[in-house]
């Protein structure tokens, strides 16, 4: 590791100067810069008798299915993996992305160029741990600059056995993605592995109706109390009062969906996935939630069949894999789409009142309105590509959303989803 300091002095007088004395007006203040770089020799070996670089050199390579291969510079984890790989076009939020159980199974390409300035920090975690096979960037930052950092992304992603590569063309890449739809790729640093191999490696792979809920979902019931905190909430004057039990299934849920609905006056049980549907309406519950999730909706017959059993009992609110899931139950299809939604900027209108909202979306499938039966309306709809973004069924005391009402890309224009669905509970206990 070769490390150097550099004292910097900026101003048109020499505070070094003969005469020793600078105008109070001209003095400016001397600082130091500390900068540090790995040696890696080319080849990834050292080379006897050669010198060793004082930079980063390429040392991973991402193979798509393609036939292509990047070369890429490697930081947190190492090793080899493979997974889907999708594009982001989130400015912000690399964090909670890299928490998001959705992303299990594939790798997040970020279309931001610049990753890793601001850092990491316990706050902005969406779970307890990281699901993503990995992480594409184009330039990861040499420092860090935001006052809640805790910990450098490198470093970050290194604990938790992620693997991250830099100095690839993403832009390129995005392309690519966008003609030919989301590819499979391998992730390596291992020399021993010939392109070949890790071309064969990404053609072998498949994601399509693969079970990916089970390996994310949690293991047992368990309460959920915290509320969101007073420096990043809003309009809490205009809360229920009343608390409504809600029992929230886990296929992926994020934390900040949580949050909010204990800011909401929720009283909430997380249960698994595959949790009965009997067990739930012994329970009572004012509301179920089903939850955001990762993959292929058509590869969880058993949770399919457990929303079956909960709708038209008790209000119902499903969110992305929730929506999905929620839409099969009801009899409709859902299908792959060519690259799906990722992002924090996806526009969306609500067709009953008319407004336009800013939305935070992470799906590769979607919902088929033509497939669903009479009844069922099309609450909102993606601008992007038209594509079903919400549904609802009064009769049924159902409602759902495509995408993240708790991500607040808005920053809050999908927030009041969660006050309807507090009225819908409100409504059906008045009723009984």
């Amino acid at each position: 590791m070769a490390s150097r300091a550099i004292d910097y002095a900026i101003g048109s007088c020499n505070p070094l100067s003969a005469a020793g004395f600078c105008p109070k007006s001209a003095r400016v203040r001397i600082f130091t810069v500390k900068c540090s770089a790995a040696s890696v020799a080319t080849s990834g070996a050292s080379v006897a008798g050669s010198p060793e670089k004082p930079w980063k050199v390429a040392d991973a390579r991402l193979a798509l299915e393609d036939g292509s291969v990047w070369r890429a510079k490697s930081f947190g984890a190492t090793g080899t993996q493979v997974g889907e790989v999708v594009f982001n076009t989130s400015l912000t939020g690399y964090q909670e992305i890299l928490t998001d159980p959705s992303y299990a199974g594939q790798f997040v390409l970020m279309t931001n160029p610049h990753i890793g300035n601001t850092g990491v920090n316990f706050d902005d975690e969406e779970s307890q741990q990281c699901f993503l096979g990995g992480l594409v960037i184009r330039s990861l930052s040499i420092s860090t600059s935001n006052w809640r950092c805790t910990e450098t992304l490198g470093a970050y992603l290194a604990k938790r056995n992620i693997m991250g590569i830099y100095d690839v063309d993403t832009r390129a890449i995005t392309r690519r993605l966008r003609q030919d739809g989301s590819l499979v790729g391998v992730l390596s640093t291992e020399d021993s592995k010939t392109d070949e191999e890790l071309l064969e490696m990404s053609r072998t792979w498949d994601i399509v109706g693969v079970d990916l809920i089970s390996g994310v979902t949690c293991k047992a019931p368990y309460e959920w109390v915290d509320k969101t905190d007073k420096e990043w909430d809003f309009n809490s004057n205009q809360r229920e009062k009343e608390t409504f039990h809600v029992i929230a299934y886990d296929y992926g849920i994020k934390h900040n969906i949580l949050r909010r609905l204990a800011s909401y006056g929720c009283k909430i049980t997380v249960v698994p996935s595959t949790w009965p549907a009997s067990e739930t309406l012994k329970m009572k519950p004012d509301g179920v939630l089903f939850s955001n999730g990762p993959g292929d909706p058509s590869a969880v017959p058993y949770a399919v069949e457990s929303v079956k059993k909960i709708i038209g009992e008790v209000p119902v609110f499903g969110i992305c894999m929730g929506h999905q899931l929620l839409g099969q139950a009801l009899g409709g299809k859902t299908y792959k789409m060519k690259f799906g939604h990722h992002g924090g900027n996806h526009p969306v209108r609500n067709i009953r009142t008319g407004r336009v909202e800013i939305s935070a979306q992470n799906h590769n499938y979607a919902v088929d309105p033509a497939s669903l039966p009479n009844g069922v309306e099309v609450t909102h709809l993606n601008l992007n590509d038209g594509s079903c973004a919400g549904l609802a069924y009064p009769q049924r005391k159902l409602m759902s959303l495509q995408y993240h009402p708790e991500a607040s890309p808005g920053p809050h224009d999908s927030d009041p989803v969660f006050e309807e669905f507090v009225k819908l509970m409100k409504r059906e206990k008045q009723n009984l």
